[in-house]
């Protein structure tokens, strides 16, 4: 634990620098374009690499040590931001600057993440997956907590560039952590045809998954899950508030803290307790729940209050649903192939995310805001329930994913290879 927690660290601190960059260029360019679409076009572009390059990373992170494959990811993140750095300063940075900025991003997560995953399985031992799970998601979510915290503070007084140059200053917190660990080697079996053709070792995750049902099955269910919150919950939700509020820059940074500071609570206690045994159940049930309470309320209010707590509820199930699932496919899948298999997973259950991030902005943009402007037949029906004008059409798509999401999550119980897969499927 003490290893993770050295890495751990070093993360937390390289999120939230990039979350500070993350929201200060968000705030900037929706007010260059007024543009929903342009939020969700960011979003969609960092998800295609990702999704592409996953698998190929997969094979690499089984090949190479695990800490030199983080280090290379934050690295080439680094050069990234400095590059957007050099932009800014001189006065060239445009919009589609960080579209492509977004996209390499992406390429360094699908390296990143599954690495960072698969590390952690060499440190800690297996009962405690679920816990460590829980301090990734206290990371994840408290990155999001003070990240739109400090960069609201700090703008007024360093600018944009300023907030920049500090998360150039966290990767290196991040690199250096990963520097001064003791990380054991992980056991490459020579079953699994490691050093020989890549192509055959990249085929090992897809093989490894489809032959398992219980594991293929969840796969599924989760890549649905992640299309409808990429639909509305990821695209359109900062373009939503901001519409419904006139650009209130201190509304959205208080949701956002909300969804962090929600997401902080249901970590720490992920990580203190542990979480349920049968975490198939966690998954799905918690999933649901966020769905139906967190979208719904999402898209009926109206007021800062309503907001937060469509925030504080849906966040705080987060965790639980990402650190119990991700605690199955670790306890299920054997060290040496995680790589491949994660690369796998990682590419199937983010691959309708770009899709949804492009409907999301667009069906916004195009269809669902003109059609929720008063006097419109589509507004005259559905007014009653979230509104018209700026924002309504988006707040009418929350209420499909509250329903949708929340029946592909209970889906997975229809499934007995689903609901049986923790006790089915042996442990590696």
């Amino acid at each position: 634990m003490k290893q993770f927690l050295t890495i751990w660290i070093g993360q937390f601190a390289s999120l939230i620098g990039t979350g500070m960059t993350r929201f200060a260029l968000l705030i900037w360019a929706y007010n260059q374009t007024g543009s929903a679409f342009t939020i969700a076009l960011l979003g969609f572009a960092s998800f295609i690499p990702f999704v592409i390059f996953s698998p190929i990373a997969g094979v690499w992170i089984d090949r190479l040590p695990r800490r030199r494959v983080m280090m290379l990811a934050d690295s080439g993140a680094a050069v990234m931001t400095a590059g957007m750095l050099t932009l800014l300063l001189s006065g060239r940075l445009e919009i589609w600057h960080l579209v492509a900025a977004q996209g390499i991003a992406g390429l360094f997560e699908a390296f990143q993440l599954p690495a960072y995953t698969a590390l952690t399985t060499q440190l800690v031992a297996k009962h405690n997956f679920a816990r460590i799970n829980g301090f990734r998601a206290v990371a994840e979510y408290g990155s999001q907590v003070a990240a739109p915290i400090l960069a609201g503070a700090l703008l007024p007084f360093i600018d944009l560039q300023g907030i920049m140059t500090a998360d150039l200053l966290t990767f290196g917190v991040a690199i250096t952590t990963l520097l001064i660990v003791k990380i054991p080697m992980h056991h490459i079996d020579p079953e699994d045809g490691t050093r020989q053709n890549f192509w055959r070792e990249m085929r090992t995750g897809f093989s490894f998954i489809w032959e398992r049902p219980g594991l293929r099955g969840i796969l599924l269910i989760f890549s649905g899950i992640n299309f409808f919150a990429a639909l509305t919950y990821f695209s359109i939700l900062p373009a939503m508030i901001l519409a419904r509020t006139g650009s209130d820059e201190i509304v959205l940074a208080t949701v956002q803290a909300t969804l962090g500071g929600a997401g902080v609570l249901g970590g720490a206690v992920l990580s203190i307790w542990g979480g349920p045994k049968k975490k198939i159940n966690t998954t799905l049930g918690f999933a649901a729940f966020s769905f139906l309470l967190g979208d719904f309320l999402f898209a009926i209010g109206r007021t800062p209050a309503v907001w937060v707590t469509a925030a504080a509820l849906a966040a705080f199930c987060i965790p639980f649903i990402a650190g119990s699932y991700r605690a199955i496919w670790q306890i299920k899948v054997r060290p040496s192939l995680q790589g491949r298999v994660f690369g796998v997973q990682s590419m199937v259950q983010q691959a309708a995310m770009p899709l949804g991030y492009l409907l999301g902005g667009a069906l916004a943009d195009s269809w669902l805001e003109p059609a929720m402007q008063a006097g419109e037949p589509l507004a005259a029906a559905m007014g009653w329930l979230v509104g018209t004008g700026p924002g309504a059409g988006m707040a009418l798509m929350f209420v499909f994913t509250a329903v949708a999401g929340c029946l592909i999550s209970l889906a997975g119980f229809l499934s007995p290879a689903i609901r049986h897969v923790e006790e089915e499927l042996p442990d590696f």
